[in-house]
């Protein structure tokens, strides 16, 4: 056996007393315990411990999904794995990402290498013994290396989050999102600050997040990575907890370059590309390799993605020059207080994304966070168009600072939220107004969904911690509670009994989608047939969680019920079928039915997407992923929920366990102690402390 591990010692329901002993800094060996639901809880003597112990966890529940990332993020995925991942290797280096990576870790401060270097020794170890168990094809990814995963998260971050729209626009088939809340001790019964976190994500690939808590002597923080990250980046600690949401930040811009004399023009002369070769080598299926030749040409805006004719498109992307984004999150795990959070995220490590933050002091905290270009004219609408390439005028090079960004710290409202809209509306009333800010900085709209979480939250003059928890799993419609009522006034007018039919099952149903609510498929039918210009009034800033508002034709929406019934009818076989009988939660063999829907659609806070399946049914494959609230009273307390599971390994009985209490819309205690673990441990690893870290 190699160096890293003394012993597996498997240890089911009880566990010696002396183990829940406090954890001391003399411990030698970290240690991991999993509990019931495949959640690692890591105790370690000091940080690089703890770090290889994480990198050793992530593999032992990802380790397929994860190796194929990290053949991705080296753009040689072709060479190990086939033809299939030949454009995603071209993309890799047409950003020059492993170069990038392998700049950025020479580049880190020793510490943060330190710690780096042993995630990735956690990660070599565990596929070193356990190779058996390790795909064939993606043995050929190991050894991994540092910069493997600083390039995974380049791509992530940079290239599928923040520059997605501009580079691979095409190839998405949803946005990511999601919903963030923090109540201050004004807004809550117990005096206590509160937080939801509450990302929603694709269930598969990149997205997929890994649940652990991490913890030596001084440090102890509960959360989520993506797969494949060596650090937390949603998480809580005694002290204090963060989420994020996907902001709409334009930090990626497409120029247009007109070509000429084997350059492009650029400020009235012909400027010449750069232009770097690559051989691409793409393994066939009788195991043999051919080489595809690959031209990069790279203007001053950036590299060149397309050509067309005499234009091409050149896509520059903010921020890629970062390469400590991992320490930054590191230091936010590790703080006490709000001064030093508030000192980590000065860092502007990271790109993009909302940051929604509450703490055991009672501050709440909402920043629009990211790397936002200085930019000399222009609105977000302009700057989200396709932008003239051929002039400097349009050319940036440095970010507005931290200081500059949208924030807001303790409002009078007692809340802060987001739920993917601009900042505008982090709370209610509105505090932050657009004009003191760029045009460029955000756009103004609000769709249903986080007009759903602002009146949810103004519903109650203060929240006890299972209201919240009720408030975070609510399933209504905003759209119905909006819209309902006239609808089924119009309906009973009608001489179509099966208007009249439809508009009586509208009427019994409480506007929700829970998995028995009938009535909901209907209204979603209904609902999908409506156009933006059939409302009496549209979407108005001056009254942004009301409207829009008021049926303009309310025969004509009748008339519309009618074909949604009648669509429903033949679908289904009833007009008042279950919503859960139609929407699933679904992975492998697990079927349940599902409840929630399309949150911006509908105005569903309990944001669910659903694809058709072969049996007309729909399978959830975007929305809630981890869920937690967390309250910060002297300890901190959490429910806390991760939809598919914490293994993405096939024969993991955590590959789906989670998607039962998903559809009972049930939660689990996070826990947080030694001693919570008792009776709810399935295994325990203690690991060898390398020399090496």
């Amino acid at each position: 056996m190699k160096n890293s591990i003394v012993r597996v010692a498997v240890r089911k329901m009880l566990i010696p007393a002396i183990f829940f002993l406090l954890l001391s800094g003399c411990s030698r060996s970290p240690e991991i315990i999993w509990d019931k639901w495949g959640v690692p809880h890591i105790y370690a003597g000091d940080a690089a411990g703890m770090y290889y112990s994480f990198g050793w966890a992530q593999m032992r529940s990802h380790h397929d999904l994860i190796l194929e990332l990290y053949a991705r993020s080296r753009g040689r995925a072709s060479e190990y794995l086939g033809s299939r991942y030949l454009e995603s290797d071209k993309l890799m280096l047409t950003f020059r990402i492993p170069e990038l990576a392998e700049a950025g870790i020479e580049k880190m401060d020793p510490e943060s290498r330190k710690y780096l270097d042993a995630f990735v020794k956690g990660m070599n170890d565990f596929i070193d013994l356990n190779r058996d168990s390790v795909d064939k094809e993606l043995l050929q990814v190991y050894p991994v290396a540092p910069a493997d995963i600083l390039a995974h998260t380049y791509r992530v971050i940079w290239l599928e989050f923040l520059g997605g729209e501009d580079v691979i626009k095409a190839l998405r088939t949803m946005s990511p999102g999601s919903n963030a809340i923090a109540l201050a001790p004004s807004k809550t019964t117990t005096g206590n600050a509160m937080l939801v976190i509450n990302p929603h994500l694709p269930w598969h690939g990149f997205y997929t997040w890994f649940e652990a808590q991490l913890n030596y002597p001084g440090f102890s923080c509960y959360g989520i990575a993506l797969a494949g990250m060596p650090v937390l980046t949603l998480a809580f600690n005694n002290n204090l907890g963060w989420a994020h949401t996907v902001n709409p930040i334009d930090a990626s811009d497409r120029y247009e370059l007109t070509l000429k004399d084997g350059g492009y023009i650029f400020d009235g002369a012909v400027k010449q590309f750069t232009q770097k070769n690559y051989t691409i080598r793409v393994k066939q299926p009788d195991g043999l390799f051919s080489e595809v030749a690959f031209e990069v040409k790279h203007s001053v805006h950036g590299p060149v993605t397309g050509i067309s004719g005499n234009k091409a498109l050149a896509v520059r992307i903010a921020g890629l020059e970062e390469f400590r984004i991992f320490e930054q999150y590191h230091k936010m795990a590790a703080a006490g207080n709000f001064g030093e959070f508030e000192s980590a995220i000065r860092m502007m490590q990271n790109p993009m994304f909302n940051i929604v933050y509450a703490d055991r002091d009672g501050n709440i905290f909402y920043l629009f966070n990211g790397n936002i270009p200085v930019r000399k004219e222009g609105d977000f609408h302009f700057w989200n168009g396709t932008i003239d390439g051929t002039t400097s005028g349009f050319l940036w090079d440095k970010y507005h600072s931290y200081e500059e960004l949208p924030k807001l710290l303790n409002p009078e409202t007692g809340f802060v939220q987001n739920c993917n809209e601009p900042p505008w509306f982090c709370t209610y009333p509105p505090v932050l107004k657009q004009s003191d800010y760029p045009a460029y900085f955000s756009s103004s709209w609000m769709t249903l969904r986080p007009q759903r979480s602002i009146n949810l939250i103004r519903s109650r003059e203060k929240f006890s911690f299972e209201q919240l928890v009720d408030l975070k799993l609510n399933t209504g419609m905003e759209a119905a509670d909006r819209f309902k009522k006239e609808l089924v006034d119009a309906s009973s007018a009608s001489e179509d009994p099966l208007v009249r039919e439809a508009g009586r099952i509208l009427g019994d149903w409480d506007g929700k989608t829970d998995t028995d609510s009938r009535g909901a498929v209907l209204f979603n039918a209904w609902w999908r047939l409506i156009e933006p210009g059939m409302f009496v009034r549209q979407w108005d800033p001056g009254d942004p969680v009301a409207t829009p508002s008021g049926l303009k034709d309310p025969g004509k929406a009748a008339e519309l019920l009618g074909k949604a019934a009648s669509d429903v009818q033949n679908s289904y076989g009833s007009l008042s079928v279950p919503w859960g009988e139609v929407y699933r939660f679904r992975r492998g063999t697990i079927d349940y039915p599902a409840n929630g829907g399309p949150g911006d659609l509908l105005g569903i806070f309990r944001t669910m997407s659903f694809e058709r399946d072969s049996d007309n049914k729909f399978r959830a494959v975007h929305g809630d992923t981890f869920h937690a609230v967390v309250e910060f009273g002297e300890e901190p307390h959490a429910m806390v929920l991760l939809a598919y599971g914490n293994s993405s390994q096939p024969g993991s009985r955590h590959y789906g366990d989670q998607i039962q209490y998903l559809s009972e819309k049930k939660m689990r205690p996070a826990l947080l102690r030694k001693e919570d673990l008792r009776g709810n441990t399935e295994l325990t690893e203690t690991l060898k402390k390398s020399k090496k870290f």
